[in-house]
């Protein structure tokens, strides 16, 4: 690989790195090719992409940039998860590989870390929570004034019969 090519491959790891939200280095030591395919295609159906570079290129990719506090921990054989999408999806398929480190929106991670963001629900989940309890509001407001007015209703209703007979 020449001057060049090393170049562009820096600059395209660090166009995705700095869309990314959620940046993953993992340890593929071990995994087969079949593995690494099912792995990739699992992110990318998340919104996730994997990919395997040199340590030295990943490092300079990501230095100065907003996942530049993971940059130290390439060592040995590395790979990068990223997502500008949810990190909690990509979090859950890291069952799939050994977690190093993470960088969520430049802030570290850890091993222990991420696996606790792997037991959050996922984006859809919250969201559908978030508008339930947006929902209960309203409609809780509408019973508990219903409620009230109803004995009213119902005095007024036999003030009438009593009157009409």
């Amino acid at each position: 690989m020449n001057r060049s090519e090393k170049a562009a491959l820096i600059a395209q790891i660090k166009a995705k790195a700095d869309a990314a939200s959620f940046v993953v280095v993992t340890d593929f030591k071990g995994m087969t090719v079949e593995e690494l395919t099912r792995l990739r295609a699992k992110l990318y159906e998340c919104g996730g992409e994997y990919l395997v570079v040199k340590n030295t290129l990943a490092r300079i990719a990501l230095t100065d940039g907003m996942h530049d506090s993971v940059k130290d921990m390439f060592k040995e054989n590395c790979g990068i998860a990223l997502t500008s999408q949810d990190p909690v999806a990509v979090a859950k398929t890291s069952k799939l590989f050994t977690v190093r480190h993470a960088s969520l929106e430049g802030k570290m991670l850890s091993a222990a870390q991420v696996d606790a963001l792997a037991k959050l629900p996922g984006k859809q989940e919250l969201l559908g929570q978030v508008l339930g309890t947006m929902n209960a509001v309203p409609t809780n407001f509408v019973s508990l004034f219903a409620n009230m007015v109803r004995p009213l209703m119902y005095a007024l209703k036999a003030i009438e019969e009593k009157k009409a007979a």
